[in-house]
């Protein structure tokens, strides 16, 4: 079912093609849904989670999500979100967007991504047969540009930072009227991602972990995740929603940076050059709702070093998950968390995501 956009300012909108942030400036949501469950048992893929009656998602998906839940040790579990069909949790996300799109008979798409979101709606547009236009930061892995020129999208590379790339899809977008397949600015994303946690609930025989750790950049997993269970909380299925370990690069943590220093509202921050590209943002749109997700979880920001990701990295190669560097982060925190004794880590499942293709980008 297609709902309409809901502004703080007090604005509602049904969404439209040319439709991505309300006139006054502001970000778009959704209102909470009601969760489908129990899922319908006709379909493997993440739709079986979704009131998708509006969307042609049918003529769109790939068949993603229904991702491996690995039982890693006693309490941790991995999910291999590579395991997605472009490799990364971000179809979640695009298949939605792009459905849409063709709900709203868009001619064209505009995204901006680092990699694992432009490679994403780059296929489903393709999948859908409409033409997709995807902006990417200078030195974006050679993969990924080769995975979105692949699919048929032409490909724009912006020198600068991944907010200037932004800035320049945006820009696109007003000049030409296209539909901003935006990961970040779109809620229906989250609609997407939401299904990581609701695949968790299932997964674990209708049990909720003690916690989620999971990469945070622009916040679309931790976003989803929560929306997940925020909805299974919502219909009394469910009494708390799972701890939300979210993780940074030391190198662009103004998430981290924010929670430490009780700010509500990040601030941008200088990014250094980190091995975990995907997470590299510094100035998250949704820094505010990322804040309070996390906060509503009784959870905490972490964040990661150099050394920390290569070593993760290594360590999952060396258990037969190759995962591109970014996805290694979670991992990172888990084993730190527990060679230092934290208590978030401690009383029950932990889930961390495996959450892009080590065939994408590599150290």
């Amino acid at each position: 079912m297609i709902v309409p956009y809901e502004c703080r300012c007090g604005s509602s909108y049904a969404p439209t093609a040319d439709r991505w942030r309300c006139d006054c400036g502001g970000l778009l949501d959704l209102p909470l849904g009601a969760v489908r469950w129990p899922p319908r048992t006709d379909v493997r893929s993440m739709w079986r989670y979704l009131d998708a009656g509006d969307l042609p998602w049918r003529d769109v998906t790939l068949g993603e999500g229904d991702t491996p839940l690995v039982r890693e040790d006693r309490e941790l579990y991995l999910k291999v979100e590579f395991a997605s069909p472009t490799g990364s949790f971000k179809d979640r996300g695009a298949v939605v967007l792009v459905a849409l799109a063709r709900a709203l008979n868009a001619s064209r798409l505009v995204a901006d991504s680092s990699g694992n979101a432009g490679t994403a709606v780059a296929a489903y547009a393709a999948r859908a047969g409409v033409a997709a236009e995807i902006f990417v930061p200078a030195g974006t892995s050679e993969k990924k540009l080769q995975q979105i020129r692949g699919h048929g999208a032409r490909v724009t590379v912006v020198e600068g930072s991944r907010e200037d790339t932004a800035a320049a899809a945006a820009a696109r977008v007003e000049e030409s009227g296209a539909f901003y397949a935006s990961h970040v600015y779109n809620p229906y994303f989250h609609e997407g991602t939401k299904t990581y946690a609701l695949e968790i609930f299932e997964q674990l025989g209708g049990a909720v972990p003690a916690t989620l750790v999971l990469p945070a950049g622009n916040g679309t997993l931790v976003l989803g995740a929560h929306r997940g269970f925020a909805e299974l909380r919502a219909a009394g299925l469910i009494d708390r929603i799972p701890r939300i370990v979210a993780v940074q690069s030391e190198l662009c943590a103004p998430l981290a940076e924010a929670w430490t220093a009780g700010r509500d509202e990040p601030e941008p921050v200088r990014p250094g050059h980190t091995l975990a590209e995907g997470i590299a943002i510094a100035d998250p749109a949704r820094g505010s709702r990322i804040l309070v997700a996390v906060e509503d979880s009784h959870g905490a920001f972490v964040t990661v070093g150099e050394d920390e990701i290569a070593e993760a990295h290594a360590a999952l190669a060396a258990r037969g998950l190759w995962v591109e560097p970014t996805g290694s982060v979670s991992y990172a925190a888990v084993r730190r968390l527990r060679a230092e004794g934290s208590s978030l880590v401690i009383g029950g499942p932990i889930v961390a995501p495996l959450c892009g293709s080590g065939l994408k980008a590599s150290l």
